[in-house]
């Protein structure tokens, strides 16, 4: 008798997690930290760093009645009238216990302009929203991770406003006890420095705009970290580099770890795009920094909500 052999389907890299909120903890006047509980959170896979995943608050009116599931969920999602378009943003996954089924993730208040806003907002304890993050299950690299230091780093820079606080902060405790580097991080106030653990030949930074315009204490700051990890290595240099649109298109330039040309030296740069695109050009074009050696990203743009 001939046996038909029944297929084998991998599992997806991110899923859904269907969670609710366990516990709410103002961090500062302009940082919370939300945990979500759910049955299923020890799948949720713990890979650190600055790990990217989705949050998805409920519509008033429809809750997660209009929500899509499967592979192609994301399609199916922007092509649902605006009214039954669950709102989605992006976070870092600040902490993770799967043994608890637990899931840390600390946001920005920006007030009440928008539904994701609202909801961070208003969570408490039982508020019901969806994760999308990283399976368990999957066998491969599931991405959703941007800090790929080459090899040969020595010395790490990382920076950037409140929105790359988590990351920054989940990277630095994630980093071997033996790592040297600076960490630049610009917060709307001086209450907004919060308690993060750093190698001890990490220098940490921090910036309070107290009402300025954004990037105003993060690009010279930046720019002396750079004069100060690389030293005599700095040389400006002709470049190829592409302007790009900050108001039309993403800026988001990450390097795969490849071994670069600046011997020992990485940056990982995340906050408002047109700050980050300011940094980019210093480091690339000023100081003749290896494109290879450098993450560049666009977190947000000033005046535009994330789609």
């Amino acid at each position: 008798m001939t046996q038909t052999a029944v297929p084998v389907t991998e599992a997806p890299p991110f899923r859904f997690f269907e969670v609710e909120v366990s516990r709410v903890v103002r961090l500062s006047p302009n940082f919370v930290r939300v945990t979500f509980t759910g049955a299923d959170l020890d799948r949720f896979a713990d890979n650190g760093f600055d790990q990217r995943i989705k949050l998805i608050p409920p519509l008033d009116d429809s809750g997660f009645r209009h929500l899509p599931d499967g592979l192609d969920w994301y399609t199916q999602w922007r092509c649902l009238p605006d009214e039954q378009r669950n709102p989605i943003r992006t976070y870092t996954a600040r902490a993770v216990r799967r043994h608890l089924r637990e899931v840390d993730v600390d946001m920005v208040l920006h007030g009440v302009s928008g539904p994701a806003s609202r909801w961070a907002v208003n969570a408490r304890p039982g508020s019901q929203a969806r994760l999308m993050g990283p399976n368990a299950d999957f066998t491969g690299v599931s991405g959703g991770i941007d800090f790929h230091p080459p090899v040969n780093t020595r010395r790490i820079l990382l920076g950037g406003d409140e929105t790359a606080v988590p990351a920054i902060a989940a990277i630095l405790e994630r980093l071997p006890a033996d790592a040297c580097g600076e960490a630049v991080l610009e917060v709307p106030e001086h209450g907004d420095r919060l308690e993060i653990s750093a190698p001890a030949g990490f220098r940490v930074t921090w910036l309070s705009r107290d009402g300025a315009p954004h990037g105003s204490g993060l690009i010279p700051e930046i720019e002396a970290a750079a004069q100060r990890l690389l030293g005599d290595c700095t040389k400006p240099v002709r470049t190829d580099l592409e302007d790009i649109d900050v108001d039309n298109d993403i800026l988001w330039e990450v390097p795969d770890g490849t071994e670069t040309t600046i011997d020992g030296f990485y940056a990982w740069l995340a906050g408002e795009a047109a700050v980050i695109k300011t940094l980019r050009r210093h480091l690339v074009t000023g100081c003749g920094v290896d494109r290879r050696a450098v993450a560049f990203m666009g977190y947000w743009r000033l005046g535009k909500a994330e789609c």
